[in-house]
C-alpha cells in the first residue's frame, strides 16, 4: 500500500484493534502506518513492529498538524473527554482543521448512530464532528458504531449476581455490535483505498429488546436474569448508587432513553459490505465473555 495511514487514540482499546486487523486482516505494511496518542510512550509495542509513532494531543492543536504531516489518510478516533460539555466537539474540530493544513487527503471519523436525532448525551459532538468533517471539503468516511455490546461487561456482572437488570429502556430495541467488529470495519475502509465520500452504520445483525438481550445473556452463561423496567429518574438514583460520575450516570440513562424512543434499532448490511463478513451475535459475544460475565 504506498498510502500513509494515520491513527489517533492508537492507545486505546479501538485503536489499538484497528491497528491489528490493519496489519494482520488487511496485510497493510507496518511502514505504512503512524500511530498517534497523546503519551506515545504507551506506544512502545507499536514502535517495535515497525510503525511509526508521534505525540498528538486534541487540546494542543499545534501537536495535531505536526503530527498529522505526512499522512494520506488519518483515522480520528473520537476522544474520551465527556466530563466537560463542548470539549470533546472543540478538540475534534482542531483535529479536523490540523488535518486539512496537514495536507490530509482523507479524513475517517468514529461516530454513532443516528446523532442528528439522538438522546445520547453527546450525540452533539458526533454531529459537530461530522459537519466539521463535510464542511473541510476533504474525502471522507464515517463510520457510525453501533452501541457496543462491550459495554454489558461493565454492568452486567452485577446485574447476573443479583438476577435483576434494570432499565428504562421499555420496549426499544437496539443492535449492538461488538468493539472487535467495529475495528473490523474501520480497518476495512481504511485500507480500501476509497477517493469517495461515504457514511456507514456499523450495527449487528438483530436488533433485540431488553428482556431479549437478558434472556440471551442468561441462557449463554447459565445463570439467571430478569430485565426490570424502571423509569428514567429511578435508574439515575440507581446508577448513582455505584458513584460513578453525574455525566457518565447521564449519558447512560440517556442511552436507555434513546433506545425506548427507538432511535438504536438500527440494522445495516455496513458491516458485512465493508468486510465479506458477518458480524458477531450477541449470543457468542456473551458465550466468549462467560469468564468476565460471571466474574
Amino acid at each position: 500500500m504506498s498510502e500513509t495511514i494515520l491513527i489517533t487514540g492508537a492507545a486505546g482499546q479501538l485503536g489499538q484493534r484497528v491497528i491489528h486487523h490493519l496489519l494482520e486482516t488487511y496485510r497493510v505494511p507496518a511502514a505504512s502506518l503512524i500511530a498517534a496518542s497523546r503519551d506515545p510512550s504507551k506506544l512502545a509495542s507499536l514502535s517495535a513492529k515497525g510503525i511509526a509513532t508521534r505525540a498528538a494531543d486534541f487540546d494542543d492543536p499545534a501537536t495535531l498538524e505536526a503530527a498529522f504531516k505526512g499522512a494520506d489518510r488519518l483515522l480520528i478516533i473520537s476522544t474520551d473527554a465527556l466530563a466537560v460539555p463542548g470539549q470533546r466537539l472543540k478538540q475534534h474540530k482542531a483535529a479536523v482543521d490540523a488535518a486539512a493544513k496537514a495536507g490530509v487527503k482523507h479524513i475517517a471519523y468514529t461516530s454513532m448512530p443516528s446523532p442528528d436525532k439522538s438522546l445520547v448525551t453527546f450525540a452533539p459532538d458526533h454531529l459537530g464532528t461530522e459537519n466539521a468533517v463535510k464542511a473541510s471539503g476533504l474525502p471522507y468516511t464515517i463510520i457510525r458504531n453501533a452501541w457496543y455490546m462491550d459495554n454489558y461487561l461493565h454492568g452486567m456482572p452485577h446485574n447476573l449476581q443479583g438476577g435483576s437488570w434494570y432499565t428504562s429502556s421499555g420496549d426499544g430495541k437496539v443492535s449492538n455490535v461488538s468493539r472487535e467488529d467495529c475495528a473490523i470495519a474501520i480497518a476495512a475502509a481504511l485500507a480500501s483505498g476509497t477517493a469517495e465520500s461515504a457514511t456507514y452504520t456499523v450495527t449487528g445483525s438483530e436488533s433485540l429488546n431488553a428482556d431479549e438481550i437478558a434472556a440471551v445473556i442468561a441462557n449463554a452463561v447459565g445463570k439467571p436474569l430478569k430485565a426490570v423496567q424502571v423509569n428514567d429518574e429511578q435508574l439515575g438514583q440507581g446508577i448513582r448508587g455505584a458513584v460513578l460520575p453525574g455525566f457518565v450516570v447521564d449519558m447512560l440513562v440517556s442511552a436507555d432513553a434513546n433506545i425506548r424512543a427507538g432511535n438504536f434499532d438500527i440494522v445495516t448490511s455496513d458491516f458485512t459490505e465493508l468486510t465479506g463478513k458477518q458480524p458477531q451475535t450477541l449470543k457468542d459475544f456473551a458465550i466468549a465473555h462467560k469468564a468476565a460475565l460471571t466474574a
